[in-house]
């Protein structure tokens, strides 16, 4: 066993987001690209001499051999601990409740979330930091400059560590605690929620189906649906992780998740479906013939959050991402909840549940999550659903109707248009930008518009300020479009449009959401001139 230093050079360009650097497996495990990234987060947090960190990751291909490699960095670089989940494996919302349950310096996370995994499709490191959140943009930016002049890495030269049995090694002086990845996970779900209802609500008869879409949730929602909440064996469906999600896009949505939608909508559906994604942070939930939103199920479970013991005493408040649906604003208004909407990204809700401003967030790509962790948490999400379900007695299908006979319906879609050539993406934006003033007033496929801007955010615990976090055209009526380009992938832009329209007669309740939406979708096309700068038909997948 030996300490080295290698020389290298810089990833200069290589800027991580707030959900970490994703990239293609290939060109994280090209020569020194790893390694110089790692060492470019080690630097950014100013070193791990004398630190303990989480280690853990979805089990996507190269999950393995880039754990033994950040093991034998930061040994060599004298961290003092690395707590690392079995296999290398660990939930996003687990090392969260890690990192905080140990008080950790922090914990590095290899996903690349949603996305594909593969030898020829994603790979991801991000850095979370004590209090279990995403590295804010101050830390993110210290590692974006550090990848620009990084000239060595120092290394050990050693076997691989025994990651296959929980307990104590060791890699040099650096202490290494192999841990099961479910079971603190396993002991906080069984403190905020009624274990004993919703096993009773097995009991009873009640079926469930979760398709862990062979990615990192499995083995949680083995243990704790199937093994300590008694629901049958087989409810947990693709629950061994796989290098390549089984093939899949391990993204839970409808177009993904088909096989779990064609059972939720075929004659002998069970209960209640259920999906989450290749790290565990987002979640689908349907009924028999009813697909929940995520908008909806965010407003849905703020409305009756207080039916789990964990949140029995009530909201401090709650937050959305601006593109989410104004749903969740409608119970809080009625409930006499603060209501906060932020730009996209969990660092934001991250600083309000700090400051106990807010109890719940969710953001309407599948995430959902509240105080217990500082991440989105999916299991969390079905678990919530579960002990309402079982406390109310009452169907997925009857608790939307009931929901919005009481707030209204907030009809709502995401289009994307995934690949589209970088320049024509920004174009569309800009030419958007330079209509602002000259939108209000006019009218498309008989909507007329009432209001443009992009989005900003002041921050009302550190005072940031946030630019650029999308356009929004409001609409008379209350309806509205929202576009921006999603840094989540890793081929050219995706265009996402958020369209959203507001219904309060209980007669139109029922429509199929892109039949209720077809002008706000048809103004959408006719204002920013999808096709016209894409070239594009139609969205790759809507939701």
């Amino acid at each position: 066993m030996e300490r080295i230093t290698v020389q290298t050079t810089p990833i200069e360009g290589q800027k991580p987001g707030t959900s970490g650097l994703r990239k293609k497996t290939n060109v994280f495990m090209a020569l020194h690209f790893l390694e110089n990234f790692v060492q470019a987060i080690f630097t950014g947090i100013g070193g791990v001499a004398g630190k303990t960190l989480v280690l853990g990751g979805d089990g996507r291909y190269f999950n393995d051999r880039a754990a033994q490699v950040i093991l034998r960095m930061a040994a060599a670089q004298d961290c003092a601990k690395i707590i690392v989940g079995r296999d290398a494996l660990m939930s996003t919302p687990a090392a969260s409740n890690m990192i905080r349950i140990r008080k950790t310096d922090g914990g590095i996370i290899m996903s690349a979330s949603h996305n594909p995994g593969g030898p020829k499709e994603d790979f991801g490191v991000k850095f979370n930091t004590p209090n279990g959140g995403p590295a804010p943009e101050e830390v993110t930016n210290r590692i974006f400059e550090a990848t620009k002049v990084i000239e060595s890495y120092d290394i050990m030269q050693a076997q691989d560590v025994d990651l296959s049995q929980i307990g104590e090694t060791s890699l040099g002086d650096m202490a290494i605690e192999v841990v099961d990845p479910v079971a603190d996970y396993a002991a906080l779900m069984e403190k905020l929620f009624d274990f004993g209802a919703i096993a009773a609500l097995f009991e009873s008869g009640f079926r469930i189906r979760f398709d862990a879409m062979h990615a990192i949730t499995g083995p949680y929602a083995k243990s704790i649906l199937e093994d300590r909440l008694g629901a049958p064996a087989g409810s947990v469906v693709n629950a061994v992780p796989s290098p390549d999600f089984g093939g899949g896009h391990p993204d839970p949505n409808p177009i993904w998740a088909k096989d779990l939608m064609d059972i939720m909508y075929g004659a002998d559906a069970p209960d209640f479906g259920a999906a989450s994604d290749g790290d565990g942070d987002r979640n689908m939930i349907v009924g028999k013939s009813a697909y929940v939103t995520p908008s909806d199920s965010l407003a849905l479970l703020a409305a009756n959050a207080h039916l789990a013991p964990g949140y029995s005493e009530g909201l401090a408040g709650v937050a959305r991402s601006m593109p989410t649906s104004g749903a969740v604003d409608r119970v809080a208004a009625k409930r006499g909840l603060d209501c906060y909407e932020t730009p996209t990204g969990w660092k934001f809700f991250g600083n309000l549940l700090d400051a106990g401003r807010a109890t719940l967030c969710g953001e309407e790509s599948a995430g959902t999550g509240s105080d217990h962790v500082r991440e989105k948490d999916g299991l969390w999400a079905v678990l919530l659903w579960l002990n309402i379900l079982a406390k109310t007695g009452k169907s997925v299908q009857q608790m939307l109707d009931d929901h919005w006979a009481e707030f209204g319906r907030n009809y709502y879609s995401r289009h994307d248009y995934e690949g589209v050539d970088n320049a024509a993406a920004e174009g569309l934006m800009d030419a958007l930008r330079a209509r602002f003033s000259t939108l209000p007033g006019q009218s498309f496929a008989g909507r007329t518009v009432a209001s443009a801007d992009e989005f900003s955010y002041d921050d009302p615990v550190d005072g940031s300020h946030s630019a650029g976090q999308g356009i929004r055209i409001g609409f008379e009526g209350g309806g509205r479009v929202v576009f921006r380009l999603s840094g989540t992938g890793t081929v050219g832009a995706t265009l996402r449009v958020y369209l959203e329209d507001l219904c309060e007669d209980s007669a139109e309740m029922h429509k199929d959401p892109q039949e209720a939406l077809a002008d706000i979708i048809a103004a959408a096309d006719a204002i920013a001139g999808i096709r016209e700068r894409t070239g594009r038909d139609g969205p790759d997948v809507r939701t």
